[in-house]
C-alpha cells in the first residue's frame, strides 16, 4: 500500500466514525406567557374605551397600536416587514365581519412610564373583555429613558404583562431622538434581538 493510500484510507475511516454535527433547528416565535384570547368573566366598564378606526380589505401582517400619543407606534410600524400604524385606535371592520378572515393581529406598543403602562394596561384588560375583534399579539414596552427602568416601574411591567400573550421591552436608542426615520443598525444588541423575535413572530402568523 503506498503513503497515499494509506492516508486516503485513514481519512476514510476517520469520516466513518465522526458522528455527524445536528441539523441546525429552526428558530420558533416565544411561548405564549399570557392569556392569548378573550377570558370569561373579564369585565371591561370604562365610559370611553380604546378609540377604534373601521378598516376595510387586506389586513397587513401586522397592525401596530400605540396605546397613546409617543408610544412609538410609528416607529415600530417602520421596522417591522408589513406592517402598519393603525394611529393609536383598534382596527375594527367596516364590513361587520369579526377580524377580516382571521388576519387582524394587533401589536400594542407603550412607553414604559407609569401613564403609558396604565394605558396598555385598559387596552390589554379591554381585549381580554372580549369587545375588541381581531387577536393581541402582545405588547412593546419602549423605553422612555436610559438604563433600567426603577422598581415601581418594573413591577408595574411584570404585573401588565400577565394581562397580554408576549411582552417584549425595547431599550432606550439614544440615536434615534435625532433621526428622522429609525435605523436598525443603531439598535443595541438586545433592541436587535426584540426586533428579530417580532419578525419571527410575525411571520408565524402569531
Amino acid at each position: 500500500m503506498t503513503a497515499t493510500t494509506a492516508s486516503s484510507a485513514s481519512k476514510w475511516l476517520q469520516a466513518l466514525h465522526e458522528t455527524p454535527e445536528p441539523a441546525a433547528t429552526p428558530a420558533a416565535p416565544d411561548a405564549p406567557t399570557g392569556p392569548v384570547r378573550p377570558q370569561k368573566g373579564v369585565r371591561w366598564a370604562s365610559v370611553t374605551g380604546v378609540p377604534r378606526v373601521p378598516v376595510v380589505g387586506p389586513a397587513p401582517a401586522l397592525w401596530v397600536m400605540g396605546a397613546h400619543g409617543g408610544a412609538g407606534e410609528s416607529t415600530l410600524a417602520a421596522l417591522l416587514d408589513g406592517a402598519a400604524g393603525t394611529g393609536h385606535a383598534w382596527p375594527v371592520r367596516q364590513d361587520g365581519s369579526k377580524d377580516g378572515g382571521g388576519k387582524d393581529v394587533v401589536l400594542l406598543v407603550c412607553r414604559s412610564n407609569a401613564a403609558g403602562l396604565r394605558a396598555a394596561q385598559l387596552a390589554a384588560i379591554e381585549y381580554g373583555s372580549g369587545s375588541l375583534p381581531g387577536s393581541l399579539a402582545g405588547l412593546v414596552v419602549t423605553a422612555d429613558a436610559p438604563g433600567r427602568p426603577p422598581k415601581a416601574l418594573a413591577d408595574r411591567i411584570r404585573l401588565v404583562a400577565g394581562a397580554v400573550p408576549h411582552l417584549w421591552q425595547l431599550p432606550w436608542v439614544e440615536a434615534w431622538r435625532l433621526a428622522e426615520a429609525p435605523d436598525p443598525a443603531s439598535l443595541p444588541p438586545a433592541g436587535r434581538g426584540v426586533i428579530d423575535k417580532l419578525r419571527l413572530h410575525t411571520a408565524a402568523g402569531n
